[in-house]
């Protein structure tokens, strides 16, 4: 087999064309002229004595051969991208703008961010307080902490961290107005951090979801329905990540023994060209590292709580005292698996 390689203009005219779908964006994105991207597909198409693209019609279509080339050029051309950000950019000075997670920034990367800057003391950090995963095209932005499913294309993702969700109030809230079944969250506000969807799937693991709904409210992401909690406005549905320190400090309580699987999950993504950059790869490891130092604390949640599966039935509203149970051991805590 030959080792040698085509030429690489030819295979940067490739590339864009292939992408693009034209040969007039390709020659946009390249600034050459349109016969400089023909001839220099041509030139790569006598090289490998075979066509790439099938002409006729407004958008050029790849060959069988060509569809079998694009995705090698376009991973090498990622990497040389990556190896160049990383040679000349320094690996622990410089700014690094990063977004994130409003819920997360605020409650779980800001209370830790002193150990970073403790570490790499040459790094300004710009955070964003955002769950767009559009940011990952932005120039403007080196780093996302999504939360989504990781399905965002033309970029690296990595899994971060999956969570649990279950209803958090405030310990003020709960001496004023109790909750000690799941039927007592008609007499509540009910916090969201979404649509309704995340405690749709609580209530309806807890069997609940016929449950008579009094007030809500309806906030734009999970920071909101947290702060209103701990404000006590309401019950918000917590996550183990962002509601766990919260929770051990007692200013939050878990009135109620049951968490299931979020629909989602937190990810790191950024585009594939910056991956490799010194300055982002230490804030990744440091990502990482400090979810595994510093895990959420066990769950705590009140030492009487009760769910019942039949909540709007005449029978439950007898006495609850001998259906109380005791739940502070781990052992008795349910978990609804997806």
């Amino acid at each position: 087999m030959s080792s040698r390689l085509p030429p690489l203009n030819p295979l940067r005219a490739f590339e864009a064309t292939a992408r693009r779908g034209s040969v007039s964006a390709a020659a946009r994105e390249l600034n050459v002229t349109h016969g400089a991207i023909s001839h220099q597909i041509r030139a790569l198409e006598l090289s490998f004595n075979t066509p790439l693209f099938e002409r006729g019609g407004k958008r050029l279509r790849l060959t069988p051969q060509g569809a079998l080339l694009l995705p090698a050029v376009t991973h090498a051309f990622a990497e040389i991208a990556a190896a160049t950000a990383a040679m000349t950019r320094p690996a622990t000075s410089g700014e690094l703008r990063i977004t994130c997670v409003p819920a997360l920034l605020s409650l779980w990367m800001i209370p830790r961010l002193h150990r970073f800057t403790e570490q790499f003391p040459d790094v300004e950090l710009t955070l964003i307080a955002s769950n767009d995963a559009a940011n990952l095209h932005s120039r403007d932005v080196d780093l996302c902490l999504l939360y989504g499913d990781g399905n965002w294309g033309d970029c690296w993702a990595r899994l971060w961290s999956r969570l649990e969700l279950f209803p958090v109030a405030s310990p003020t809230l709960l001496n004023l107005r109790p909750l000690r079944s799941i039927r007592d969250l008609r007499d509540h506000v009910m916090l969201h951090g979404d649509d309704g969807r995340e405690w749709n799937t609580w209530l309806a693991a807890a069997d609940a979801a016929d449950l008579q709904r009094g007030r809500q409210h309806f906030m734009s992401d999970a920071r909101l329905s947290t702060e209103g909690a701990l404000h006590s406005q309401g019950v918000a549905l917590g996550d183990t990540i962002t509601a766990g320190s919260l929770i051990a400090r007692g200013e939050l309580i878990a009135p109620f023994d049951l968490t299931v699987p979020a629909n989602d999950a937190f990810f790191v993504a950024c585009r594939n060209e910056v991956r490799a950059a010194p300055i982002v790869r230490v804030f990744i490891d440091w990502l990482f590292a400090a979810l595994e130092s510093d895990p959420m604390p066990e769950l705590q949640v009140s030492a009487r709580t009760i769910l019942r599966s039949r909540v709007s039935k005449p029978e439950d509203s007898g006495d609850e005292s001998g259906a109380a149970l005791s739940i502070s051991s781990p052992r008795n805590r349910r978990k609804i698996k997806s």
